[in-house]
């Protein structure tokens, strides 16, 4: 029963653990020399100098545990399960191995449910009754301990993630125990329960040596005993004393795991048990071998069992958390990943013809030795004249000057400032003088139309070799009528057609011609060309009135 009561407990806890809690938490920087002792911040100064490369241990926090939970004895006489709190100060000595003080309080009570007549050993029930007369051994320990334990942390040093949120341990220590035994064996007025044994017993026989419900049995002795428990156990006369009870050495053992809760808190469930070196826990060294059996034999130690939950705080300033929390792997995967202090070798990579660019950016492998190179390791051309420059012997020739010959060499044109008056010359000779392209016809419209007659294009065929036979001419295409805007933008637009016409069907530059749309001094339904040289006007202009303009 007490079996199903533990592992029901511990399953319960371990869903609600791993339901509730994450990883939280990282790792520390081990470049933080706050977190460092004195006595090892000679080291740290080695390390961050890279002179020695392993980083000093941090120091870390204190961790203070409460703790509360059940716990039976393991002896002679069958136990029930009593209840037990502790109290503990833990230590990381590395991230492995931590020490740990403990105190312990235990209370737990047992009975046996088949009589027993072989107590003449046992002084807390010899004196009270007669021979052969039936018992029913019962006792109430309370237990006291104290131990050093070295706890062994399992899982905290992890290859494929920084850490987790819980934390497997197991732990040996050694200590004392101090009991105190008592048994049940007389009633509220100080007499034995003779006949209330021999009652429950004659049931018990009645019954075949046993009860049909193991419900029976506890509520006769219910009825029989009544829960002082008065009479001192059995103790062993050689054993010493402390605090005028019995004390033995012992050694313990068991395992937990702890679930964190914030940086701060844990939780933590554990198992332990306890060996004592006594066979008197539970007031009896002499186990039957069965009822009323004329011998019996001893076992050799007592031991017990504390299941408990407990909640665990770190305490201590400028620390790092206590050390089973971290993950003494990060600061070298950290470091392998993204290094911040490891010195790095400079790189060594294949350079053919040894101009500083490495052979993978190298767009000319074989530049000849001393040649200066570009990023990409081309021979640079400073003036771009396609000569390299360790051949160039003339290293800026100016563009006017190129092309150059095989050593870069180029050949620059006279001088253009009398080139540049002579031309300004015949610029004014020819405002002056006009350019003689002669008369040039006039283009007529039907109506409100723009669009092109068949009579209308072949004028400006004509007109068009002549313009072309004059390449130094300009000239003016002029259209009339402005009095209203749909007249100034059907002015327009007939200019426009004129001039397209010549530009993109003739193929005249359309930097020859002068747009002058809206004047006066003509017929609205003609548009006139003529000798535009010396005359200024752009050769674009946008439409007046867009929305006016005419589709044909």
């Amino acid at each position: 029963m007490a079996s199903k009561k533990y592992t029901g407990l511990f399953g319960l806890l371990c869903l609600l653990a791993s339901g509730s809690f994450a990883q939280i938490g990282g790792s520390y920087d081990v470049q933080d020399s706050s977190v460092i002792p004195s006595k090892r911040l000679p080291q740290h100064s080695e390390f961050m100098a890279n002179n020695y490369p392993f980083p000093a241990k941090p120091r870390n926090q204190w961790e203070i545990g409460i703790k509360g939970g059940l716990g039976t004895i393991a002896g002679d006489v069958r136990s029930r399960l009593g209840f037990g709190a502790g109290l503990h100060v833990r230590k990381a000595l590395g991230y492995v191995f931590s020490l740990r003080g403990e105190l312990g309080f235990m209370s737990t009570k047992g009975l046996n449910f088949q009589p027993s007549s072989n107590y003449s050993k046992n002084s807390a029930w010899d004196p009270y009754f007669g021979s052969n007369s039936p018992v029913f051994y019962n006792y109430k320990t309370n237990i006291y301990d104290a131990s050093i334990q070295g706890v062994f942390t399992l899982n905290n040093i992890r290859f494929h993630r920084a850490k987790s949120g819980f934390n497997v341990y197991a732990f040996l220590g050694i200590g004392g125990t101090v009991y105190d035994v008592k048994v049940d064996a007389l009633d509220g007025n100080g007499n034995p329960y003779t006949a209330g044994f021999t009652t429950v017993y004659n049931n018990y026989v009645a019954n075949g040596f046993q009860y049909k419900d193991r419900k029976d049995i506890r509520k006769d002795l219910k009825d029989v005993l009544d829960g002082k428990y008065e009479t001192e156990g059995e103790e062993d006369k050689s054993q010493p004393k402390l605090f005028g009870e019995s004390f033995k050495p012992m050694f313990n053992f068991g395992a937990g795991v702890q679930f964190k809760l914030s940086k701060k808190l844990s939780l933590a469930i554990e198992d332990k048990v306890t060996v004592p070196k006594t066979d008197l826990l539970d007031g009896q060294q002499w186990q039957d071998n069965g009822p009323l059996a004329a011998t019996a034999q001893s076992r050799d130690f007592d031991t017990y069992n504390f299941l408990s939950v407990g909640l665990n705080l770190s305490v201590g300033g400028k620390s790092t958390e206590p050390l089973w929390w971290l993950n003494p792997l990060d600061y070298a995967y950290n470091e392998i990943n993204k290094p911040r202090h490891m010195k790095l070798p400079k790189p060594v990579l294949d350079d053919a013809d040894g101009d500083g660019v490495t052979d993978q950016f190298d767009n000319e492998p074989n530049t000849p030795a001393g040649a200066p190179v570009d990023a990409h390791g081309v021979s640079r051309d400073t003036d771009g004249d396609g000569v390299p420059d360790y051949k160039d012997k003339e290293l800026i020739t100016p563009t006017q000057c190129q092309p150059v010959d095989a050593d870069g060499v180029g050949k620059c044109p006279p001088p253009a400032c009398c080139d540049e008056l002579n031309r300004r010359l015949d610029s004014f000779d020819l405002v002056k003088k006009g350019c003689g392209i002669g008369e040039l016809p006039s283009v007529n419209f039907k109506g409100k139309s723009i669009t092109l007659s068949n009579d209308a294009k072949a004028l400006l065929s004509s007109a068009a070799q002549q313009i072309k036979a004059n390449p130094n001419c300009k000239i003016a295409v002029v259209g009339y009528c402005s009095t209203n805007k749909s007249e100034q933008q059907l002015s327009w637009d007939r200019v426009n057609a004129v001039i397209n016409y010549l530009v993109e069907k003739e193929g005249i530059s359309s930097d020859r011609f002068i747009f002058k749309y809206g004047e006066t001094g003509g017929e609205c339904t003609t548009v006139d060309l003529r000798d535009g040289t010396g005359e200024e006007g752009p050769n674009t202009v946008p439409a007046p009135h867009p929305n006016l303009r005419r589709r044909g």
